[in-house]
């Protein structure tokens, strides 16, 4: 099942970019492993995935030992700053950065064990009192302010859109973190790459992959039955 469920996301992203002009070569497909159980994780290595994502540090930790070694952790859950030193220990790239606070304190657990960690700013675009993340006109000063840090490095953003049944409700939001990745990117900031858009999950990653997508987060799409 898992192997028909890739190739049925393989061949909308295929569609998504055809639509958009795009190359789905240029579209790292993160699979979502909250809730799933080692073994299952392994099995989507057979087809050629290999960016795991995880939303808490304790479930990563478990995990990782048992899941098949060539693996990038990604986190893409809220990250408190009491978990940032087992965090960077364990994950390739940090998408849910969405405070100065937070940015400080991986840099600076960053510096102790001489690492550089890679990081995504995470947006509120949808403006909902529930969700994490900066909002849209905070990106540029956040930036140049987290660009000082020398231990972290800034590879782009990410947003988690509103739970619907009808992806196109949400491509506004997704259309606007495109604007604000090409309008930050265009300041040419220090140590900031806009390399990473981090936005789409399993029940709009067509439209988001329409709207600039470069990295997309789908877990219940791969494992469902």
């Amino acid at each position: 099942m898992i192997s028909d469920n890739i190739k049925e996301i393989n061949n909308r992203i295929k569609l998504a970019c055809k639509k958009s002009g795009r190359d789905p070569s240029e579209i790292t497909l993160v699979c979502v492993t909250k809730g799933i159980d080692p073994y299952r994780i392994s099995e989507v290595f057979v087809h050629g995935i290999k960016d795991i994502g995880e939303n808490r540090v304790k479930e990563a930790l478990k995990k990782k030992p048992a899941v098949l070694p060539g693996a990038k952790w990604h986190l893409i859950g809220h990250l408190q700053t009491n978990k940032v030193k087992d965090a960077i220990e364990i994950f390739g790239l940090m998408h849910s950065v969405d405070s100065l606070e937070l940015a400080r304190k991986i840099d600076k657990e960053a510096k102790k064990k001489e690492k550089r960690v890679d990081m995504l700013i995470q947006v509120n675009t949808s403006g909902e009192e529930s969700k994490y993340g900066i909002r849209p006109e905070e990106v540029s000063p956040f930036l140049k302010e987290a660009s000082q840090l020398t231990n972290v490095k800034i590879l782009g953003l990410m947003t988690i859109t509103p739970l619907t049944e009808d992806p196109e409700k949400v491509r506004p939001y997704l259309r606007l973190l495109k604007e604000v990745f090409e309008s930050v990117g265009n300041e040419a900031i220090p140590n900031v790459e806009m390399k990473y858009l981090s936005m789409g999950m399993s029940q709009d990653y067509g439209v988001a992959v329409e709207e600039g997508a470069n990295m997309i987060r789908i877990g219940s799409a791969i494992f469902r039955e």
